[in-house]
């Protein structure tokens, strides 16, 4: 008796093997692509709760400051609040823009979540509390003893730790960027440290080679072993991620044989695309169950400039021998990664990743995501959806340290468009009001509407309001749309009379000159709709419509 067999195709084993996951449920994956958070978002501090996930970031003299972002996936974030969103709760005035609000911790615990933070030249270190990440957040408490920066509370055995960057022993630096790490046990009752501070690392991993900016300390336990992690090495092209770690909560910490566990600063600095200054981590467990690092990371266009600030990224973790290695199967921070995991979108969120654009409207209450210097003067602004944002022409300017008539968006992309559409009709030749990309008080490029010689003019500005370019407006119209253009080391400024006739005012304005590398600090590039009169009282308004953003970077396309 013969029997007949049937062999099906490899082809068609695979097609009816994906056919069954897909039925079951079981075919999991989704793209991570990084940055997750493109543009001025630094120092990230995220946590798990249940299945949620939250992530802060610094604003430093930018108001909302810390912004609180939600997601499902770890990929798809959507902000959901700023922690500090009254003025009641703290302002920056007087303080330059990439001074306020350093390095924020975010963590949980029975129902309260708590964020730990510095504001550097107004207070020191404080904490603050909500039941709803989403916020209202509580007034600062302030922490007198906690002397340093870039504090975080790690609840760990039934005890909470804060644990924070501080001077080196006795006050006394062996070299010069010598740190130390310190912790003190916290009563999350009182919302106040207990005991005695401790050294847990002095200088870094090794102290006999004089390490530099130990900094953003986290603690974590794992199969019975107390993990410290932190950066080190600056928050520069030298940024890193080291790793060390106990069988005690307090110590003593012994330094992983190979760390660094994440760094970029001995690749080629000719590779394309290249993301540097990697560090400021945070390890936490993503919806597979496997270890993820979020952290901070840059995409220059040229060597060590870039405008968008120090960004969001992520990377997969692999523990080897009980220890933690961050991108293990890449020398370079890779722009996309696949994980076992589903995408889970957020309703309503603004694109954060990759090339993406969007139009935010000027309707009734402001988007999360725009920002004042230093504090809301809530008289100077209204919102109604036939009017528009109006924006009153103040005296102050983004010169200085004060609250000037100013509103903005994060720089998200090396080669982007944002563009605005605003009423504004000049009563003296001080009264200006326009959309201008800032860097801060002493670098940016102001595109606006003024007079001079008694007719409308407008005009192009560099910091320091040195005139670049001005033309005419022989039509007489209030109405102009503007726009700016970024195309990675150059910017390009345009207007429009009538809509959608764009006119360049003035291109090849150098990038390099608004790049953290020349102007300095630790903040990025923003568009912001901004009027002034220039030292003088006005009653004059200029009113904006929108603010239109899209952008377009190579390693997407």
């Amino acid at each position: 008796m013969s029997i007949l067999r049937i062999v099906p195709s490899r082809a068609f084993c695979l097609l009816a093997g994906l056919l069954l996951l897909w039925h079951t449920g079981k075919a999991q994956s989704t793209t991570l692509v990084n940055p997750v958070l493109s543009g001025f978002y630094p120092d990230p501090s995220a946590i798990k709760v249940g299945t949620d996930y939250y992530l802060v970031n610094s604003t430093f003299s930018y108001f909302p400051g810390l912004p609180v972002f939600h997601s499902k996936d770890l990929k798809n974030w959507k902000q959901v609040g700023n922690a500090i969103d009254r003025t009641t709760q703290m302002q920056f005035l007087q303080q330059r823009t990439t001074r306020g609000l350093f390095a924020p911790g975010i963590s949980h615990h029975n129902g309260t979540f708590y964020i730990t933070c510095t504001n550097i030249d107004d207070g020191g270190n404080f904490v603050i509390t909500a039941k709803n990440a989403a916020g209202p957040w509580s007034d600062p408490v302030w922490l007198p003893k906690v002397r340093g920066i870039d504090p975080c509370i790690h609840f760990i055995d039934d005890k909470a730790y804060i644990i924070y960057n501080s001077d080196p022993p006795g006050h006394q630096s062996l070299y010069p960027g010598h740190r130390t790490i310190r912790m003190y046990e916290f009563d999350p009752v009182a919302m106040q440290v207990t005991g005695e501070e401790q050294i847990l690392v002095n200088g870094g991993v090794d102290i006999s080679k004089k390490p530099v900016w130990i900094e953003g300390p986290h603690l974590l336990k794992r199969n019975g072993w107390y993990y410290l992690y932190a950066a080190e090495g600056g928050t520069s092209v030298n940024h890193s991620e080291v790793v060390l770690r106990s069988k005690s909560v307090w110590g003593p910490y012994v330094p992983y044989e190979g760390n660094p566990i994440l760094t970029q600063r001995e690749l080629p600095e000719d590779r394309k695309h290249p993301v540097t200054s990697t560090g400021h981590a945070q390890l936490l467990e993503g919806p597979d169950g496997n270890t993820y690092a979020i952290f901070l990371a840059c995409r220059p266009y040229a060597g060590d400039y870039y405008n968008t600030g120090r960004e969001t990224f992520i990377a997969p973790v692999e523990w080897q021998n009980d220890w933690p290695v961050i991108n293990p199967a890449h020398k370079e921070v890779q722009y996309h990664y696949e994980a076992a995991f589903n995408e889970n979108r957020q309703p309503g969120a603004t694109p954060q990743s990759g090339n993406f654009s969007y139009t935010i409207p000027f309707e009734k209450t402001l988007d999360p995501s725009l920002l004042f210097l230093r504090t809301c003067d809530s008289a100077s602004f209204s919102l109604d959806k036939r009017s528009g944002l109006t924006l009153k022409v103040k005296p102050e300017t983004c010169m200085e340290t004060v609250s000037p008539s100013f509103i903005g968006k994060r720089q998200q992309h090396l080669y982007c468009k944002a563009e605005t559409a605003m009423t504004f009709a000049a009563s003296s030749e001080n009264e200006k009001a326009g959309f201008m990309v800032y860097y801060d008080e002493d670098h940016f490029y102001y595109l606006c509407k003024s007079i001079a010689d008694g007719k409308p003019v407008l005009q192009l500005f560099k910091g320091g309001m040195e005139i670049v370019a001005e033309t005419p407006l022989k039509d007489g119209s209030e109405k102009v749309e503007l726009k700016i253009e970024a195309h990675g080391d150059y910017y390009d400024f345009y207007y429009a009379t009538k809509p959608g006739a764009w006119v360049k005012l003035k291109g090849g304005l150098d990038a390099r000159y608004l790049s953290t590398r020349n102007a300095g600090g630790f903040t990025g590039c923003l568009f912001a709709m901004y009027t002034t009169s220039s030292g003088k009282p006005s009653g004059n308004a200029a009113r904006y419509q929108y603010l239109k953003y899209s952008g377009n970077d190579p390693m997407y396309r």
